[in-house]
């Protein structure tokens, strides 16, 4: 099952997103340990195409259950990043 969550930092976060963006990188590489896929991945821009402003992710996982787990283990969670985040499932068409 695929689960899409797009998240949107807080306001003045990018301070804290940067010092965590390395540890959430090497989370996002190996998501073994969590039983999920990472389908894609990347962060959401503001309009000047630079400044991180969120986050997307289309991660395939067993079922909600799975993909909570895998996002509370994120190091963007525990940093406390994201202001809105919402988890929807997908049905993939084409890509």
């Amino acid at each position: 099952m695929f689960f899409v969550l797009h998240a949107f930092d807080k306001a003045g976060a990018l301070d804290t997103r940067q010092a965590n963006y390395e540890a959430h990188k090497a989370f996002l590489a190996d998501t073994s340990a969590h039983r999920v896929s990472m389908v894609m991945s990347g962060p959401l821009v503001s309009d000047d195409g630079k400044t991180m402003i969120g986050s997307l992710m289309i991660v395939e996982a067993a079922d909600r259950a799975a993909m909570e787990a895998f996002h509370r283990a994120d190091p963007f969670y525990a940093a406390g990043i994201w202001e809105k985040v919402s988890i929807t499932a997908f049905v993939k068409r084409q890509g």
